[in-house]
């Protein structure tokens, strides 16, 4: 009886010790296959309840107001750049991107020792109140030029002193910490599938491109595009979402945009305040239940097509021929037809100095957090939609297709040397090309309202 029980309580325990080490062995399995891969592909796309999404979609077509009914703190504002979601978001449908009469200022202020820290905001075109209203103005008085004094006059030599120096240094040249930029709507087609991407596909990408472009250099082969920098949020996560990728999710970019753009405080992310006024906190606009069916809307927001024809199927070869696919990358982490690879790039020329767009070299105790993208540094939009979101680049100055493809003079300018060099059908072709790449044809129609602010 003895002998039995200690065979079973051996056995048990091998079985037992079997189960640890198999769980062991399966648990490095998974970790080093997800550290050795791109990450799980997207396979479904993203759903919610009709009822939800109906919910969503009249939230982000509302024309919010000053203590809105609907909200449960003080509604719109106090500061804010529109009225709804759809007002900003139109082009090719409710959830589409915005044209330059919708561009929202995004300012920069660098760090002044003793005066302020490094920030970042939105200049507001709009407030409830006269009082509310920014302007560039009050912005500038908020974060002055800051002028220094002339250095001091060499002291004057003593008799017989032929050692003293008459050097005088050169004066220190003003400082301007604020830095303004005009930032256009991005259109939302699509985005519950690239919240989806794994952030593995992003970086793993980055990482064997830059591993290419190692080899090129060896032999000798200079002419690949450089590879860009993946965006950081400050928590260390990638962002996928805004021109700059400040937002790792779809969750976050909307919680900021309601914030931000309409003055909708959220659970998540606080209503926007005037810059040069103190205002008193209020509760969350939108409660968590809203907060989530206008998500739900955004997030299940169709995505673009591709509308092929032979003459954008040449095309389509000759993109990734002369190098524009490698940024705008077709296919990412099981999500065909996004081009883009969610990477930070200059798009027009460097300033030798170091300086950006014709402003000196700044100092290390002024210079921007380590990281934090430049004023010249922008992440590579996804293009599908692109046809039906004129005008283009982050501010909308290209009025074409044509004119965005020739401004592309920083880390791509071999790419658009390239393509400058197509014969005219050839060149004719590729735009061809980024014009078959539609908005999606199911999308909602804006409403009224929107449409007479385009």
């Amino acid at each position: 009886m003895a002998g039995d029980w200690l065979s079973r309580r051996v056995s048990f325990l091998s079985w037992k010790l079997l189960g640890g080490v198999g769980a062991f062995a399966v648990t490095t399995g998974v970790v080093a296959w997800f550290g050795l891969t791109d990450g799980i592909p997207v396979l479904w796309g993203p759903t919610a309840s009709a009822a939800e999404i109906s919910a969503g979609k009249e939230l982000f077509e509302r024309e919010w107001s000053a203590n809105d009914p609907m909200a449960s703190g003080d509604g719109l504002g106090p500061v804010f750049n529109a009225k709804s979601c759809v007002a900003c978001h139109s082009q090719g449908g409710t959830g589409g991107g915005g044209g330059v009469n919708n561009n929202a200022v995004h300012f920069e202020v660098l760090p002044q020792p003793g005066k302020n820290e490094y920030a970042t905001g939105v200049l507001h075109a709009d407030g409830t109140t006269k009082s509310d209203r920014e302007t560039m103005a009050l912005l500038r008085s908020k974060y002055p030029i800051t002028v220094f004094p002339p250095p001091p006059p060499p002291p004057q030599p003593r008799p017989g002193d032929h050692c003293a120096s008459a050097y005088t240094p050169p004066p220190k040249p003003p400082f301007d910490p604020l830095h303004t930029q005009s930032v256009q709507p991005t259109a939302l087609f699509g985005a519950g599938w690239i919240d989806r991407i794994p952030t593995q596909a992003i970086t793993r990408n980055a990482a064997r491109r830059g591993a290419k472009l190692g080899l090129a250099e060896v032999t000798g082969d200079f002419s690949g595009v450089p590879v860009g920098r993946v965006p950081f949020t400050a928590d260390g996560r990638v962002g996928k979402f805004g021109w700059k990728g400040d937002f790792a999710t779809l969750k976050e970019f909307v919680a900021a945009a309601c914030a931000n753009e309409l003055g909708l405080g959220t659970a998540h992310t606080v209503q926007a305040k005037p810059l040069h006024k103190t205002a008193a906190d209020t509760p969350p606009d939108l409660n968590d239940k809203q907060f989530g069916q206008l998500v739900a809307f955004v997030d299940t927001l169709p995505r673009p097509v591709e509308v092929s024809t032979p003459t954008s199927e040449k095309g389509k070869d000759l993109f990734g021929t002369v190098g524009c696919a490698a940024c705008h990358v077709p296919d990412m982490g099981g999500v065909k037809g996004v081009y883009s690879d969610f990477l930070l790039y200059t798009i027009e020329d460097k300033q030798p100095d170091g300086g950006e767009y014709g402003r000196p070299p700044v100092s290390a105790e002024n210079a921007r957090p380590s990281g934090v993208p430049t004023s010249q540094e922008w992440k590579t939009p996804a293009l599908w939609g692109v046809a039906d979101s004129a005008p283009y680049l982050h501010d909308g100055s290209a009025a074409t297709l044509k004119d965005a493809i020739a401004r592309h003079q920083g880390d791509a300018k071999s790419v658009t040397a390239a393509y400058q060099k197509l014969s005219d059908s050839d060149r004719a072709a590729v735009l061809a090309f980024l014009e078959s790449l539609k908005a999606p044809p199911d999308a909602s129609p804006a409403p009224v309202h929107a449409k007479a602010k385009k």
